[in-house]
């Protein structure tokens, strides 16, 4: 069944990265978002992604210092920011994530450079799949980089394996506060049918 236009405009063609968010994003929101984002489909339904969903005003400070100037603001402002993650140590829930066969084994001994491919490729698409939730719920989002990952990875996954990859502001955008939309590629040069 293909989607009405209201529905492709909301997810692709009117959405647009706000950096002005307000208004307020309910925990019960946040678990339907995840609930949403979590079908899109991953190598060997690895799902290396991890989720952190800065809120408080006490997560907002610590992740303050990690922000580039650029960032600082907005993103103290939004409502939420999520942090989009990886864990490397992804291959230990292969047993319950694809368990038809052993699919630990394809991937505990590659190496950590190899792991961090496939945690960025996959954990990339899942960071995707969250933004098209949020915009199916209504949401507003602001995805970008510009900022410290070393000190985000210090201040909220020391310790672990877990590796952050990208930040989205979530919240409630304004539109007369965004710039024109910038062009995109046509067709012909960014894709071919062989």
């Amino acid at each position: 069944m293909r989607l009405d236009d209201v529905a492709l405009d909301t997810l692709f063609r009117t959405a647009r990265s706000h950096n002005e968010l307000s208004g307020e994003v309910s925990d019960d929101t946040l678990h339907q978002l995840y609930e949403l984002l979590k079908w899109g489909p991953t190598s060997a339904n690895s799902s290396p992604a991890r989720f952190v969903f800065v809120k408080s005003k006490e997560a907002k400070e610590k992740l303050r210092p990690a922000l580039d100037e650029g960032n600082l603001a907005k993103t103290m402002r939004a409502p939420v920011t999520v942090i989009v993650a990886y864990d490397l140590a992804f291959f230990e829930k292969m047993p319950y994530l694809f368990p038809h066969t052993d699919a630990k084994g394809w991937f505990d001994t590659k190496s950590e450079r190899e792991l961090e491919t496939i945690c960025l490729r996959n954990g990339s698409l899942q960071g995707a799949y969250l933004i098209l939730a949020a915009r199916a719920l209504g949401l507003d989002c602001g995805p970008m980089s510009g900022f410290d990952n070393a000190k985000v990875d210090e201040a909220f996954f020391a310790g672990t394996r877990i590796r952050s990859n990208f930040l989205v502001n979530l919240g409630y955008g304004r539109r007369e506060a965004l710039f024109p939309r910038s062009p995109r590629l046509p067709f012909d040069e960014a894709a071919r049918i062989l």
